[in-house]
């Protein structure tokens, strides 16, 4: 099984959201539809902006609880290194 490490955002420089789950095409729809109430629903979070994957669920959730305590800035570059436009990823990994 995989685990993935995600970011999402509202828009380009918006509201950010970082998760983990093993299922993340479910998870974005989940986002996407606005099914599960929290905070990514209450600010409309999204756009799959970024995302890491891994083999075991500890060293995902590890990565989370590290990203978690990252600076806003440290995520945005991180965000940048690899979607420079903030394209949202979920169509890509749909499919």
């Amino acid at each position: 099984m995989v685990y993935y490490v995600y970011l999402l955002a509202s828009k380009k420089y918006g509201t950010l959201y970082l998760g983990v789950t093993n299922d993340i095409v479910r998870r974005i729809h989940e986002h996407k539809t606005k099914v599960v109430a929290g905070f990514s629903k209450r600010y409309s979070v999204d756009r799959l902006v970024w995302f890491e994957i891994y083999d075991d669920p500890i060293t995902a959730i590890t990565r989370e609880k590290e990203l978690k305590k990252w600076r806003r800035q440290w995520k945005v570059r991180l965000i940048e290194e690899k979607n420079p436009q903030w394209i949202d990823l979920s169509p890509q990994i749909a499919s």
